[in-house]
């Protein structure tokens, strides 16, 4: 995902972002593990690292972007990683026709977020873009 940024922001912006959503997905996968080998103190400890982490790219992004609302994309991206949660439990609990409802909001979300920041780095760089 870095690499979008790349012709915006130069290759160590995008290298940031990269690690950032690499973090995100790392910490994701360990929640599962922990989740699925019942070790609700390390879920929980997990989950508030998720979030820090979700907290340092809605701040970076409005940090390398300030058209890329810092509060409006941070509740965004937690509701995101709400309705992920919530899509893990459904899985591991077998009930994928719920799991599937919540990954269509899911996706929905993710829809938005990719919107806000396109948004963004079109108000930034008005000049290449035909707008």
């Amino acid at each position: 995902m870095g690499n979008l940024l790349k012709p915006y922001y130069g290759n160590k912006i995008a290298a940031k972002f990269s690690s950032l959503i690499r973090e995100h997905l790392v910490i994701a996968a360990e929640i599962v593990k922990a989740a699925k080998a019942g070790n609700q103190k390390a879920v929980a400890a997990l989950e508030r690292k998720w979030y820090a982490n979700g907290e340092e790219i809605a701040e970076f992004l409005n940090r390398i972007n300030p058209f890329i609302p810092l509060n409006e994309f941070r509740e965004m991206f937690f509701e995101h990683l709400a309705l992920t949660t919530k899509e893990a439990v459904f899985i591991l609990q077998g009930d994928f026709k719920s799991s599937i409802a919540v990954f269509d909001k899911i996706e929905l979300e993710a829809l938005q977020m990719a919107d806000t920041i396109t948004n963004g780095i079109m108000e930034q760089f008005p000049k290449k873009f035909h707008i």
